[in-house]
């Protein structure tokens, strides 16, 4: 008779599993079925199903908590100044970005 099941096991940090299961948790995904989707849109497409590359933007995973506080104050103070770009001209230039 066949298996039906096989076991993974990964090597992750203890604290980016705890966060992950805890959104995959809030959105009703057992871990085992988000794999288990993952393998098959790796077989369906042929490749890993999103891209794997540096963001060429600053993102907050890569500032320290001063360097954030300063970004934050900035946009504050400038908000305050009436300087600023429109909701269209700000994802205008996210998309060029991107």
């Amino acid at each position: 008779m066949a298996t039906k099941t096989a076991n993974v096991t990964a090597r992750v940090q203890p604290e980016i599993k705890a966060q992950a299961e805890a959104v995959l948790d809030r959105i009703g995904i057992p871990v085992s079925v988000l794999i288990d989707t993952l393998y098959r849109q790796i077989i369906m497409t042929g490749g890993v199903p999103y891209a794997l590359s540096v963001p060429r933007i600053t993102t907050l995973d890569s500032m320290s908590k001063e360097q954030f506080d300063a970004m934050m104050q900035k946009g504050y103070d400038e908000a305050q100044a009436g300087i600023g770009l429109s909701v269209d001209e700000a994802f205008k230039k996210v998309r060029e970005v991107v």
